[in-house]
């Protein structure tokens, strides 16, 4: 505690990382000491990598899906650049449709953030998918971002989600070139407040985002990172957080399903039904006032995307994070209100 921590972390906390993220992902390996950056939780960490990777001298638009987590576009505004908000729908998937960008877009694109599994729809990214992103960010030059830090909270336990850096290593890219996910302890773990996690993949990018981490000031304090070290070296309790959500989801499925309409998710936490009569604000302000119960109003998530229409409009995010007893209720009080009407 006598001395300031190291902006790069602790030798021993980048390769727990490295082993960790190498077996999870079938990877050849992860250079722990240039593709690996501690950080403390993904949300600080995406809004800096955004600062420091965006060239401000040319156009800078960031792809991010729609809906989204609110920081890729917040950290894209802040860098003086212009989110591309691709849609996300039943359609679709719930997935972007890259298909769907234009060669003189993608031409301005800089970043392209993914978020898989999804927040808040839970849709996950196949392999497939990355691998012909990874195609076009080789064809138009722009940096791949992958958010994954539900990776860890997956219903079918033969099943983990794949990610990008593992469409990488099946290319035979084990630079990771153009590629960086982002992994927490919050979700995986359930240590949201210990505010810790990691960034891995291309050195090239990660050396600059390292440089500009030096004079943002956030480096770990050292009690976190070998706390941070116990966690990621251990899968019980991570198994044990897995088992406890497939217990609600199944819990709560059971009581909503018959009076919503929801896509079962791949992982993450969360539900995305659509509300009853469409109008998501009216409906949450209803469920609060009158039920004591708080969710998220899908069109807060979202903006009108490339058909003019906000594809979070008329959802609900439900995040069944609390203990099974009060996520029950919260499930209950909501069938309630439905069935008053």
């Amino acid at each position: 505690m006598a001395r300031y921590p190291a902006t790069n972390g602790l030798p021993a906390l980048r390769d727990a990382i490295a082993t960790w993220a190498t077996q999870r992902f079938q990877l050849a390996g992860l250079d722990a000491e240039r593709q690996v950056l501690p950080v403390n939780g993904t949300r600080e960490a995406i809004f800096a990598f955004v600062q420091a990777a965006l060239d401000r001298t040319r156009p800078a638009k960031v792809a991010v899906p729609n809906p989204f987590y609110q920081i890729y576009e917040g950290a894209t505004l802040l860098a003086g650049g212009e989110p591309l908000y691709l849609d996300c729908t039943a359609e679709n998937g719930f997935r972007p449709d890259f298909s769907a960008v234009s060669a003189d877009t993608w031409r301005d694109v800089q970043i392209v953030f993914i978020c898989s599994p999804g927040n808040p729809t839970g849709a996950v990214t196949p392999l497939a998918e990355f691998k012909q992103l990874i195609a076009l960010a080789d064809e138009h030059d722009f940096i791949i971002a992958s958010d994954e830090c539900y990776s860890e909270l997956y219903l079918d336990e033969n099943t983990p989600p794949p990610g990008l850096l593992q469409a990488c290593a099946e290319l035979g890219r084990d630079d990771y070139r153009r590629c960086v996910v982002f992994h927490s302890l919050s979700k995986r773990s359930n240590l949201p407040g210990l505010r810790s996690g990691f960034v891995a993949g291309d050195a090239d990018l990660l050396a600059p985002f390292k440089r500009y981490r030096t004079y943002h000031g956030c480096a770990m304090s050292q009690p976190l990172q070998h706390a941070s070290i116990a966690a990621w070296q251990d899968e019980a309790h991570v198994r044990a957080n897995r088992d406890a959500y497939r217990e609600k989801f199944s819990a709560v499925t059971d009581v909503l399903a018959p009076v919503m309409d929801f896509p079962t998710p791949e992982a993450s936490f969360y539900l995305w039904p659509a509300v009853p009569g469409g109008d998501d604000i009216a409906f949450t302000q209803r469920l609060f006032s009158e039920q004591h119960v708080s969710v998220l109003p899908g069109s807060l998530m979202g903006r009108p995307g490339q058909n003019g229409l906000n594809p979070g409009a008329g959802r609900l995010r439900l995040a069944l994070v609390a203990e099974l007893e009060p996520t029950l209720e919260a499930a209950k009080r909501l069938r309630q209100l439905i069935e008053r009407d």
